[in-house]
């Protein structure tokens, strides 16, 4: 039993590694950046990936909801962001990568917020 321990949880811990890569990495489409407008209905500060929901106006007058979100409280913290950064109602600006499965969810880069300022998320300089 004592030599079959050390194979098991080798095993254990192979078998970990895709489960961990998945919820380590965003399946969006990083050639093409996607830009909305909207007006955010709800921001959840929430580990492990703060969310916002955003109304977006389409040109015909329809209103889609797309969700927009960020990495870790605390890498968006060192990026400027708290849990006031965004409220219901404001209007802002968000660029980044939609899912691969062309559902309304973006993993942020930057935003512009409506006072002008832009903060970035995973984005760089």
């Amino acid at each position: 039993m004592k030599r079959l321990l050390p194979a098991v949880l080798l095993c254990l811990a192979v078998l970990s590694v895709p489960a961990a890569w998945a919820h380590h990495r965003w399946s969006v489409n990083m050639n093409v950046p996607v830009t909305v407008q909207g007006t955010v209905t709800d921001f959840d500060w929430s580990n492990p990936h703060p969310m916002m929901t955003i109304d977006v106006t389409l040109d015909d007058g329809t209103v889609e909801e797309w969700q927009i979100g960020g990495p870790a409280l605390n890498r968006m913290e060192a990026r400027g962001w708290n849990a006031d950064t965004v409220k219901p109602g404001d209007v802002i600006t968000g660029t980044g990568f939609q899912f691969l499965d062309g559902s309304k969810i973006i993993r942020l880069e930057r935003v512009m917020l409506g006072d002008g300022r832009e903060l970035l998320v995973y984005a760089r300089e």
